[in-house]
């Protein structure tokens, strides 16, 4: 089984470190990972973009043509990867910053507030890991436990203090109750 995974947003939304923690997840699960960063040169507030390849087997290659996930924390790469996901895949938007606009009928979509929410924790970074709470829900094949392990062993020293706020972000996201429209 292999999995492609696409998280995109803009500098400064932590895109980068939810997919190491993503692919550091997969890597405690056994599995084979690649992670694949891109952003361009002006960083903070440009767009940014990792994919993370996910195998039982070795990965064959990255920047794949299409993708089983997308987590899209702001409307620009909601608009640039919509086209990206393979027939029932996954769109997960940030709805803080996206519109909820379901132009395609043959995927399935996850609209939450996700900036607001991590606002209400009390801290706007949490946005990146809160969605990787609502990615572990949806796909049914990374547990929160393997993101919690993950978290600790990515997290830099001079931002362990910052674990439990992060590990109460992940629960939300994946505790979240969507309200059928």
């Amino acid at each position: 089984m292999e999995k492609n995974f696409i998280i995109a947003g803009f500098g400064g939304q932590g895109v980068l470190l939810a997919g190491e923690v993503l692919a550091n997840a997969f890597m405690l699960m056994g599995k084979y990972v690649t992670w694949y960063p891109s952003y361009g040169a002006e960083m903070r507030g440009g767009t940014v973009n990792c994919e993370v390849v996910m195998s039982d087997e070795e990965v064959s290659a990255v920047c794949k043509k299409d993708t089983d996930f997308v987590i899209a924390l702001n409307q620009l790469s909601f608009d640039k990867f919509l086209p990206k996901i393979k027939k029932g895949g996954w769109m997960i938007a940030n709805s803080t910053l996206v519109k909820e606009i379901k132009s395609r009928a043959d995927i399935n979509y996850l609209f939450a507030p996700i900036s607001k929410l991590a606002d209400n924790l009390g801290d706007i970074r949490m946005a990146n890991i809160m969605s990787l709470g609502f990615l572990s829900k949806v796909s049914g094949i990374i547990s929160i436990e393997a993101l919690s392990h993950a978290l600790d062993n990515v997290l830099p020293p001079h931002r362990k203090h910052l674990l439990p706020k992060n590990l109460e972000a992940l629960q939300i996201g994946y505790g979240y109750q969507l309200i059928p429209a």
